[in-house]
């Protein structure tokens, strides 16, 4: 019923910035958070940052708080991950998720917890 669709991805220096967008689009009404995740070849899918519509609020990883943000535009249904201070360990696929359950902020973290993903967009960082 929710399709996501990723955009963004790129090779970006260190230190550098980039923007990721997902678009939502189908029963888009009947989500409750929206998150970033990313992985590495040989390493498990991290969490990255959630967007939670019920508690207006977001969270985000200790790896990169204070770095990343996520935003939305209800207008036009995205959601988006806006990278600064970019570091080597943050070259990963990232994958936008949705979930039609409402959850704990632990609960979004998890992959398992979301039932709508995105195919994913590369990013790597370079020095």
């Amino acid at each position: 019923q929710v399709q996501l669709v990723e955009s963004g991805g790129g090779t970006v220096r260190a230190g550098g910035s980039l923007t990721l967008s997902c678009v939502l689009s189908g029963r888009t009404s009947g989500t409750y958070a929206m998150a970033w995740f990313r992985q590495s070849p040989g390493k498990e899918r991290e969490f990255v940052a959630a967007f939670s519509w019920r508690l207006s609020a977001t969270y985000y990883s200790t790896s990169v708080r204070g770095r990343f943000t996520i935003s939305r535009d209800d207008a036009k249904n995205t959601v988006y991950l806006q990278m600064n201070a970019m570091k080597l360990e943050d070259t990963a696929v990232y994958y936008c998720a949705a979930s039609s359950s409402l959850g704990s902020i632990a609960e979004y973290t998890k992959p398992s917890f979301h039932n709508y993903w995105g195919q994913g967009t590369q990013v790597t960082v370079s020095s």
